[in-house]
């Protein structure tokens, strides 16, 4: 019988079009069905647009999730949600999105492509991030090593 490696990844996740809620929900169930088992769920939290001038207010959240899939193979699976959800890149840069999904920490990996860096650059200068993720820390001492608050 093969051994099933599990990894836990924080996935920060955003929404500022549309019913933010509704959004942040279905992804949170999208990421439980197809990804892998949902730990850890944050409050949402209201931020103001972050590297772009919008009306429109993200609404935020963390998440922790186990699965079996590589960095890559989750990043492709996370894009796939974006696009079965509605979202369509028209710029190459920040824009308003009904669903923004990014992998903050993979376990204690380090990577840097072109692809993916992991942890996420500049996590801990958003407090988009921060909050939210303050909140599963508090629930956990995976993450630990990474936060210096």
């Amino acid at each position: 019988m093969e051994k099933v490696v599990l990894n836990r990844a924080l996935i920060s996740l955003g929404s500022n079009l549309g019913d933010k809620s509704a959004y942040l929900k279905q992804a949170i169930d999208s990421i439980q069905d197809l990804i892998g088992d949902v730990e850890f769920i944050s409050s949402f939290h209201e931020s103001v647009p972050w590297g772009y001038d919008s009306e429109n207010q993200f609404l935020n959240a963390c998440i922790t999730c186990y699965t079996h899939f590589s960095p890559f193979e989750l990043l492709d699976q996370l894009k796939q949600i974006e696009l079965s959800m509605g979202r369509i890149k028209t710029v190459n840069g920040y824009e308003d999105r009904c669903i923004d999904l990014d992998i903050v920490l993979y376990n204690k990996d380090e990577i840097k492509t072109y692809e993916l860096t992991i942890p996420h650059p500049h996590f801990q200068n958003r407090e988009f991030v921060m909050i939210p993720l303050l909140e599963i820390i508090q629930e956990t001492d995976e993450f630990h090593s990474f936060i210096h608050v």
